[in-house]
């Protein structure tokens, strides 16, 4: 689908006191100066933006700081010298400025030798024709559009295509590769065909670029409405067995005497986005994208049943840190969240399939906590089936697991369930030392309120740790006497 294209009013968008001072400034130290790239594409598509990238014929820093000067105290300006760029803040806006520049890169790396320039070499070496866009600030000429390329064009056709050559384009800095591909998922622009076959020959580049920069990008294309635009086109071009080859690795379908399993690549992508459709926790969409990962290592041919993936489930979780570590991602409570969801999430299902009962409920409500609801959206998403009857007949069983969930929380609080009985009271009234005992009786008296054994009070906690401690030779110390009352 072609994007809508309304041509934007640029005197308008430009007649505010930012833009007026910029220009203004720019007049006196007889500089052209323009807003380029980002601002500029994003106001034909009517995406606001409060990020704007200024090129001037001259030098960037000292426009940027004489109009943060002329500004006043509400500015905030940061000076990077040797990118030769400088960040002004005011208000809500941020101003990035550079001068007019050419670029020639080396073959290892992707940090140009920068070099001034003219303003259609500056746009020139841009990634695409729907960012080599520019609009004049300066007072004579004020908004008059600059398109060197065919950007609006391009636009308005929907593609993504590069300025020059695309093989120049993409091995000097491959990082445009990933960006192309962003881009295409944010923007549900299709990629020119000459850039995609440029893509698909330079792929092997990717390897200079940084997991961070990467994984930067990975993360815009997570957050995009459709997530897995972005994953089959990273597919597609052969990018994605390169940064991501566990992922790659769940694509295609094996067949053994006429049995074949789904395609878990593409069901991956069906559930994330199914997820990316209800929440925009992009670690929750994470947890979507991973949640199969070790089927591929769990695959098994079964002469009796077919294809099996016995504890991917918990062989996924286990191998999340790594692809953590592998991606730079954050070694924290990130983390933990993703590697619980890919533990859980076939536990409410396989609640159906062996019977609802009570005491699996509850447990699945303690492990899961505070995430619980999470668990249950992506456990939902992930009932996939070409057969509608299927899917219809899974929902309906899922549903029933939904409702006793609610009525047991509602009764029993097991979400931010604690035994009435912790660890130091068992010390005190046995006479013990931290040990395994002390945790073994804890577990036990967790375990009893959990299968329903006892409730979830302390009398009740109490004689119960007494007849488990009696039988594991334990016994209260003597004078000790129990309280009279429930804590």
């Amino acid at each position: 689908m072609k994007p809508a294209i309304t041509a934007p009013d640029f005197a308008a968008l430009l007649n505010t006191p930012l833009f007026h001072t910029v220009g203004d400034v720019a007049d006196e130290m007889g500089l052209d100066c323009y807003a380029v790239g980002g601002w500029v594409r994003d106001a034909f598509l009517s995406r606001p933006s409060k990020d704007i990238d200024c090129v001037a014929v001259g030098s960037g820093i000292a426009l940027a700081q004489a109009v943060a000067q002329r500004m006043g105290r509400s500015t905030h300006i940061a000076v990077y010298r040797n990118f030769g760029t400088a960040q002004l803040r005011h208000g809500d806006h941020e101003l990035e400025f550079v001068g007019a520049r050419r670029e020639s890169y080396s073959r290892d790396s992707r940090k140009p030798i920068v070099e001034d320039g003219t303003l259609e070499e500056d746009l020139s070496r841009r990634d695409f024709t729907v960012n080599a866009l520019a609009v004049r600030l300066n007072s004579q000429g004020r908004a008059q559009l600059v398109d060197l390329f065919g950007g609006v064009e391009d636009m308005k056709e929907g593609i993504l295509r590069t300025p020059l050559d695309p093989d120049i384009t993409f091995s000097d800095d491959p990082l445009r590769m990933m960006r192309a591909i962003r881009f295409a998922t944010q923007l549900q622009f299709t990629i020119y065909p000459a850039t995609y076959e440029a893509i698909k020959r330079n792929a092997e580049r990717i390897s200079i670029i940084s997991r961070e920069r990467i994984m930067d990008e990975l993360m815009k294309i997570m957050a995009s409405d459709k997530p897995s635009t972005g994953w089959i086109l990273l597919h597609d071009v052969g990018l994605l067995k390169l940064i991501f080859p566990e992922l790659e690795a769940m694509a295609g379908v094996e067949i053994v005497r006429g049995r074949g399993h789904k395609d878990n690549f593409y069901h991956t992508l069906e559930v994330v986005d199914k997820v990316a459709l209800q929440t925009s926790n992009v670690w929750l969409r994470w947890a979507a994208l991973l949640h199969d990962i070790a089927k591929p290592v769990t695959k098994r041919w079964d002469d009796t049943i077919g294809w099996t993936f016995h504890n991917h489930n918990f062989i996924g979780a286990k191998m999340i840190p790594r692809i953590f570590r592998a991606m730079k991602f954050p070694l924290n409570d990130k983390m933990k969240y993703v590697a619980k969801l890919v533990e859980l999430h076939m536990r409410p299902i396989a609640l159906v399939e062996d019977g609802v009962t009570d005491s699996a409920v509850r447990r699945l409500i303690h492990e899961a906590g505070e995430d619980l609801d999470d668990l249950m959206l992506l456990c939902r998403a992930d009932i996939t089936s070409k057969n509608a009857e299927k899917v219809a007949r899974h929902l309906e069983n899922f549903e029933h697991v939904k409702q006793k969930m609610v009525e047991l929380e509602a009764r029993d609080h097991i979400r931010q369930f604690q035994p009435p009985i912790d660890g130091s009271e068992i010390m005190k009234i046995f006479g013990l030392e931290p040990c395994a005992m002390v945790g073994e009786l804890k577990k036990a008296i967790k375990d009893a309120i959990l299968d329903g054994i006892i409730p979830n009070s302390y009398p009740e906690a109490h004689a119960f740790l007494l007849e488990q401690a009696s039988q594991r030779g334990l016994h209260p110390v003597e004078g000790y006497q129990p309280p009279a009352t429930s804590n």
